[in-house]
């Protein structure tokens, strides 16, 4: 054998065929180019059989991930108020005929139950912590002054070997008294409860009275927070019965005697929904302040709602008399067709629909402490 065919022979693959002459396929000379300057692009390289069947897309590249778009975990979309609004205005057959729709559908759907199961879960909970302190027949007399709110049951020990609680006119120092729901409870001149504080929170339809009780057997805002509270709660100040928004019931009556209050000056918004369209010279007559009965209502701001009509108006006071609202209108021959506090001392109806109610938050009652 020839040089030529010995090393042709070491060249030759398994199974590769034979030209003519009997001399294998000779292997491809090495480049004397260093590595790094090699061609690198995919068209230079050999392909193998599984490239040409799958295609050159489906050979990862060194340095990059397997894991195709497809495969990569996507963010989930939070979908706009706007997109809502025209999913919820749009025809029920074009809602239900197209795909992309009913993936909306489904998707607003299940974030609005799940909003809802989480708030109507942390009503739960605050109402069962509510339910456990309710007093039973009979409570320490030392709970019972530590659950009105005057201070610590150490504190409230302290108090009674003082001497300055009594019980039905009896001073009573004896530790461990034990208290009958029955039984009256003077400290220091005052009449207290063993109630834990509770502030509901009321969005008011219309049709409904501010009160706790009427001789006509007319609906009451009571009829709606029936289940809020195993207290008796009452209303802070009053909304009339065609006027709706928020409105506060608590068995606080130091709270309610502080936002009722003159001096407390409670703002509170209201969207006013007039028979025609305000004035510019009527606005800002409002402004300046419009006479009563009795004396002038002091404004702190007047507006039109942006994106309203001209006969749709924001108010802002703080005055606390009966309708005033209506009044200062009605003083210059407008009608209100419609009425809506959207903001009393601070708190809003947000989250609330149309009837319902919610307990507020200790970082709620704590800012209205501090107003």
């Amino acid at each position: 054998m020839s040089r030529e065919n010995s090393k042709s022979g070491k060249s030759q693959r398994p199974g590769a065929s034979k030209s003519s002459s009997g001399a294998g396929k000779s292997r491809a000379p090495q480049s004397d180019k260093p590595r790094a300057s090699r061609p690198s692009s995919g068209a230079d390289r050999p392909r193998s059989p599984k490239a040409d069947i799958l295609g050159a897309k489906s050979q990862p590249r060194a340095g990059k991930s397997r894991t195709s778009k497809l495969e990569q975990p996507r963010e989930p979309r939070l979908y706009t108020q706007g997109e809502i609004r025209s999913f919820e205005r749009m025809p029920a057959a074009k809602r239900g005929g197209n795909t992309a729709g009913k993936e909306l559908g489904r998707k607003i759907i299940n974030r609005n139950d799940d909003a809802d199961r989480t708030r109507n879960f942390v009503q739960k909970r605050r109402l069962e912590k509510i339910t456990k302190e309710v007093p039973k027949e009979s409570i320490r007399l030392n709970k019972y002054i530590a659950n009105s709110g005057i201070c610590s049951r150490r504190e409230a020990d302290e108090l009674i070997e003082q001497g300055l609680v009594q019980v039905n006119g009896q001073v009573v120092t004896e530790m461990g008294y034990q208290v009958q729901k029955t039984d009256k409870v003077v400290f220091d001149g005052q009449g207290i409860t063993p109630e834990k504080p509770v502030y509901v929170l009321l969005n008011k339809p219309k049709g409904y009275i501010s009160t706790t009780k009427d001789e006509k057997a007319r609906k009451t805002v009571m009829d709606l927070v029936a289940n809020a509270s195993p207290y008796k709660v009452h209303p802070v100040g009053r909304l009339d019965r065609s006027t709706t928004g928020v409105i506060l019931l608590t068995n606080d009556g130091h709270m309610t005697k502080k936002l009722t209050h003159p001096s407390f000056n409670a703002k509170k918004i209201y969207h006013v929904t007039l028979d025609r369209k305000l004035d510019r010279a009527d606005m800002n007559a409002i402004a300046d302040g419009i006479r009563l009965e009795e004396g002038i209502a002091e404004i702190d701001s007047i507006s039109y709602i942006e994106g309203k009509p001209k006969n749709e108006i924001g108010i802002e006071l703080h005055t606390g008399w009966n309708r005033v609202v209506r009044r200062i209108f009605h003083k210059l021959g407008y009608e209100v067709e419609a009425l809506d506090r959207v903001m009393f001392a601070g708190l809003t109806k947000k989250n609330i629909k149309r009837g319902h109610w919610r307990i507020l938050t200790d970082l709620e009652v704590n800012n209205l402490k501090m107003l």
